[in-house]
């Protein structure tokens, strides 16, 4: 076949790829043959309306890893379209280039070893929710059904085990889960996942370790620039052992023999990942459309759980500090009051101000009194773990212990004198209450703050020269 003067009877950017095979059933080289004026220009007079190439210079029979970095999805739609003889569309915006590629491949003859198909592409710099809404109905049907379950959810970790339970079920995986990162504690965790009866797959509670984190920021390299990872025949596995030799090895050690990955992606930062295992590779399309598809409403969702949840901590967390407000301090106090049917058993209520503060703020200007204000928070951190700490305002604070006894307050009060002698110029006044349960809390509080007050005045009574 005249290659070129076929590719240069269609108007959009088109190239001729071929495909070899081995003896074993594996694939070999892909190349891209020869293509159209329009894509050859897309290489040699790339602009800004175009994505910019590893070269300038298109050379006909070349690999395709010359214009491009490797990406198995591509050698996966390649091998598909020209040895499978399966038509091929996508709609798809890989991370390493700025553009939407809508791509369709053909498939042609084959010569010997060397097959054949069309690879033709249109670019947009922004997507287009008519190109996106062209999966499959049955499975953008089946997605939708699921995921419009986290619309309105009251209880967002079960809506989710219900969404990643129905996912793993569409893909007929052994096993999908979503794992969830944290680049400012350097820590993951899944969100959720969902195991068949039959799978060999451990859960993600025990493959989760220290040093996973880091392990799962080499993914996005591993990935490639693609816009997902599938791993599922000898080639894409060498692949990966290649490109990430530690993940491969604990692939291979918690029996992963096919894995589709993609990034949960949301206002450019990735929130964690999406995957499933160990599922019939023939149906690797429909698995990778299931999972793409479902990205978009998983992401979106868990971005707006995670902006809630960092809104809440915000109106609730002293921002000097780092512990509760006081507008936290007075919603649980509220919450006592008017729940006293299902008082807190062993209620402990402390409160410790800080002595001395006016003599620091006078010395040393208000950055000073603001350092003794934190360091006081980290030495009641310290004394009071578990319990509830907040910031009552200015140099005060309250701590609500539960399911505590009287001994054990008095044990942790002392424990925070000591520890404020680590610190200088720190010194508490503190005061505290101990009832059987908390359906008195109005008097616990005024109890612990008279207290509080009698220490303090016994502290300035041996140091006059401080009091304020």
């Amino acid at each position: 076949m005249d290659f070129i003067s076929f590719v240069n009877m269609i108007d959009i950017m088109t190239c001729i790829i071929s495909v070899e095979t081995k003896d074993d059933g594996s694939y070999g080289e892909i190349r891209i043959v020869t293509g159209n004026a329009p894509y050859i220009a897309s290489i040699e007079n790339a602009d800004e309306s175009a994505p910019q190439m590893l070269t300038n210079k298109f050379v006909p029979n070349s690999l395709y890893e010359n214009y491009f970095p490797k990406d198995l999805n591509f050698e996966d739609f390649c091998y598909r379209c020209a040895v499978l003889k399966q038509p091929m569309h996508t709609y798809v915006h890989p991370d390493r280039f700025d553009f939407w590629f809508n791509l369709y491949m053909m498939p042609l003859g084959n010569k010997g070893n060397l097959h054949y198909c069309t690879y033709s592409q249109t670019l947009t710099k922004n997507a287009d929710s008519e190109e996106m809404s062209n999966t499959s109905a049955s499975i953008a049907t089946d997605v939708l059904n699921t995921c419009i379950k986290l619309r309105g959810a009251t209880n967002f970790q079960h809506t989710m085990d219900e969404v990643i339970s129905d996912i793993r079920k569409l893909c007929d995986a052994q096993s999908c889960v979503i794992l969830l990162t944290d680049h400012e504690t350097r820590s993951c965790r899944a969100l959720c996942e969902s195991r068949n009866e039959y799978s060999m797959l451990p859960s993600m509670k025990g493959v989760l370790r220290e040093g996973f984190y880091d392990l799962t920021l080499s993914w996005k390299d591993t990935i490639g620039g693609s816009n997902c990872l599938i791993a599922k025949n000898k080639n894409e596995w060498d692949y990966v052992k290649e490109k990430n030799p530690a993940w491969y090895e604990s692939l291979m050690n918690n029996h992963v023999d096919s894995i589709v990955l993609f990034p949960l992606t949301y206002n450019d930062e990735i929130l964690g990942y999406i995957w499933a295992c160990n599922f019939d590779t023939e149906n690797t399309v429909k698995i990778k459309q299931t999972l793409e598809l479902t990205t978009f409403f998983v992401a979106s969702e868990i971005g707006n759980q995670r902006l809630l949840e960092r809104l809440k901590k915000l109106s609730s967390m002293d921002m000097l500090t780092g512990v509760l407000n006081r507008n936290e301090m007075n919603n649980t106090v509220d919450s006592l009051r008017k729940n006293s049917d299902n008082s807190i058993k062993g209620l402990g209520v402390v409160f410790a101000d800080l002595n001395g503060l006016k003599k620091v703020n006078d010395n040393g200007g208000h950055a000073a009194g603001d350092l003794l204000i934190k360091n006081a928070a980290i030495a009641l951190q310290n004394a009071f773990i578990g319990d509830q700490i907040f910031r009552a305002g200015g140099d005060e604070f309250m701590i609500l212990l539960s399911f505590t006894t009287e001994e054990a307050i008095i044990e942790k009060c002392n424990k925070a004198k000591q520890l404020s002698k680590h610190y200088d110029n720190l010194s508490f006044a503190i005061g505290y209450c101990y009832q059987s349960d908390s359906s008195d809390i109005t008097g616990a509080l005024k109890l612990a703050d008279e207290r509080m007050y009698e220490d303090k005045e016994k502290f300035y009574k041996l140091h006059p020269e401080l009091k304020r």
